[in-house]
């Protein structure tokens, strides 16, 4: 594993004269934030040592260099998930990978199903928190001590200071924001209304097939880390609607604006 991640790092050090210390994980319809990027180098994960690949529809699969709001960034546009059949080591191999580069601040997104009765579709939420409830650990087996402790805490996975400089951002700029609980779970199959009330009883906001691994692996690399979740579909026991994989791409692009706007004012400030 060590050995993968480093041949991977060093692959990417050669396309690059700067290597970020920010890195971007675009999720399902969000990946038009990379036409905010500029000095683009563009780099298919096809072509990338022991890199896996996105099966999934609105998910590129391209490794983007370049800068945004004066900083140079990594962004990942598309990501690997559970439900493809990767496993957890998989699944979380770019987080790895930003870690031996030097990477000190993830941002990562998503498209979610909401169960807040506050949240509208289009919402963007601030993910202050999660319930991980995928049935294998990103950390579990052998733990490298180079990579992180065993143990590591998840108390604060989601940066407090970043939490805080997006509602003063927002603020500043009228956007509107929501905060709550992101629960990870494994899809491939949308949630039942059952299902929906159940994640809001234990706690939860907004519920998706994401994230949590990447959160959790960088979490023990000592990342700072700032999470968004865009609602696009509404769950529960009194929702009728049945969502698709393209309603939810659609439902995604409505957020675009206020998601390309708060991350390129977050970049520039961090």
């Amino acid at each position: 594993m060590l050995e993968k991640i480093k041949q991977t790092a060093d692959y990417l050090r050669q396309q690059v004269d700067v290597m970020p210390q920010i890195a971007i994980i675009l999720g399902t319809g969000l990946g038009s934030l990379v036409d905010h990027i500029e000095n683009k180098k563009s780099i298919p994960y096809s072509e990338i040592p022991n890199f896996p690949v996105s099966t999934v529809q609105g998910h590129s699969g391209n490794f983007i260099f370049g800068t945004l709001g004066g900083k140079p960034v990594i962004a990942m546009q598309g990501r690997f998930h559970y439900y493809e059949g990767y496993d957890m080591k998989t699944v979380t191999f770019p987080v790895r990978v930003f870690q031996n580069l030097g990477v000190k601040t993830l941002f990562v997104s998503n498209a979610a199903g909401g169960m807040n009765k506050e949240f509208r579709v289009g919402d963007v939420m601030i993910i202050t928190d999660h319930i991980n409830l995928f049935p294998e650990n990103p950390l579990r087996g052998r733990n490298y001590e180079e990579l992180g402790t065993r143990f590591p805490a998840m108390t604060e996975a989601y940066d407090h200071e970043y939490v805080a400089l997006a509602d003063s951002i927002a603020a500043e700029k009228g956007m509107r924001l929501m905060h709550g609980v992101y629960v990870g779970t494994t899809g491939p199959t949308f949630e039942t209304p059952a299902e929906y009330e159940y994640f809001r009883i234990i706690g939860g906001d907004a519920v998706g097939m994401s994230t949590v691994p990447e959160v959790i692996v960088a979490a023990h690399a000592g990342m700072r880390v700032f999470g968004l979740s865009v609602i696009t579909d509404l769950g529960g026991k009194d929702v009728t609607q049945v969502p698709t994989h393209e309603e939810v791409q659609q439902a995604a692009v409505l957020a675009q604006p206020t998601v390309e706007a708060l991350v390129k004012a977050m970049v520039e400030r961090v």
